[in-house]
């Protein structure tokens, strides 16, 4: 299935929904697999706390997925030279399963031909992003971030704290 979408900057007078629309789609897939909310859970009742997403938003490049004109997800993305991490990608659930998440991706690598090798990290309970970022993206897991290997560049442990079980990380490198 081939679907058309469109990546726009982040304005202002959306960020507010746009960090909304975030928490959305992670509240919803960690639903998916627990049932409930569990320790998975930041400050204030989110798997992705607003402060968490505002720091990304203000340290990387931010993108509005859009659809026939309608918002359906974004990312934040930061680019250093030849090498990109995928901060956050997110589609909202009720546009899941649509491509929409691998033609933003495939935007990503157009709008960005000099990155050479990719970076993002996704909690281990999420089968659907594993799936989508090793299946459909052809990144490689490349490391298992857990209580006996912690994230070397988690400065606070939050997300040690908040995903004991572990976060995998994964490398896409491009030709």
């Amino acid at each position: 299935m081939h679907t058309t979408i469109s990546l726009i900057p982040l304005q202002d007078d959306d960020r507010e929904q746009f960090i909304r629309d975030n928490q959305d789609a992670f509240n919803y897939g960690a639903m998916e697999e627990f049932d409930l909310h569990d320790n998975h859970i930041e400050k204030g009742g989110e798997i992705i706390s607003q402060a968490t997403i505002e720091e990304s938003i203000d340290n990387g490049i931010a993108y509005r997925i859009m659809m026939d004109g309608h918002p359906v997800g974004g990312l934040i993305l930061k680019i250093e030279g030849d090498h990109g991490e995928l901060e956050i990608l997110f589609v909202s659930p009720h546009a899941h399963s649509k491509g929409i998440g691998y033609a933003a991706w495939c935007a990503v690598e157009k709008l960005y031909p000099q990155v050479k090798v990719w970076q993002t990290v996704t909690p281990y309970f999420e089968k659907r992003n594993i799936h989508f970022y090793v299946n459909r993206c052809g990144f490689h897991i490349v490391e298992f971030y857990n209580d006996h290997h912690p994230d070397p560049h988690d400065n606070d442990a939050s997300q040690d704290e908040q995903f004991p079980d572990g976060m995998f990380r994964f490398e896409k490198h491009i030709p």
